[in-house]
């Protein structure tokens, strides 16, 4: 499968998808933490996590994909939502709690 397929294949197969640099465990960036910390806050349980750091076909197809040059990268049901900034402004205005709560990721707010 070549990457282009690989990342449409992930958004369209998993409810949340952070394409992110690390994994959940070991961010390899402070943009890629926040992200990983602003879904845990907000109760999601269950997010794919791609590790662009390991291929950077994927990491370009990432950026091409969503038309954004930057990593990390948040899909909520196959919805691009936006990056670690877009998340953390989405997150103090409360929207971004709401947006997982109608996708069904959260079952409840925090």
């Amino acid at each position: 499968m070549d990457a282009k397929a690989f990342v449409q294949t992930t958004v369209d197969e998993n409810p949340v998808v952070l394409f992110m640099k690390g994994s959940a465990q070991f961010p390899q960036c402070g943009f890629s933490g926040k992200a990983i910390q602003l879904l845990k806050t907000c109760g999601v349980t269950q997010v794919a996590t791609v590790n662009v750091l390991e291929d950077e076909s994927v990491r370009q197809a990432v950026k091409d994909h969503a038309n954004w040059p930057t990593v990390p990268q948040l899909y909520v049901k196959g919805e691009f939502v936006g990056g670690s900034d877009i998340m953390g402004e989405l997150f103090e205005s409360g929207e971004l709690q709401q947006l997982l709560l109608d996708a069904g990721v959260v079952t409840d707010r925090p």
